[in-house]
């Protein structure tokens, strides 16, 4: 959970990282594939105000996924 917390002090994020050292949420939403898996694939949702998956992208690129998701809000 640390080195989360501190990763996103060093970016400057502005909100908490989710920390799933179960792998429980990696789980249920695809990103890991045991539980045991040493890191999760790069994907990533967008969750709507009534809670239900509004936008799924199952490939993500770092460097243009940004402007994806903030041209998709």
């Amino acid at each position: 959970m640390e080195s989360n917390a501190a990763f996103a002090r060093k970016q400057g994020f502005s909100f908490p990282l989710l920390c799933d050292e179960q792998r429980e949420l990696g789980l249920a939403y695809g990103a890991c594939d045991t539980p045991d898996a040493r890191s999760a694939k790069r994907i990533s949702y967008v969750i709507g105000p009534d809670g239900k998956i509004a936008q799924a992208y199952p490939k993500v690129s770092p460097a243009s996924h940004p402007a994806e998701v903030l041209a998709a809000l």
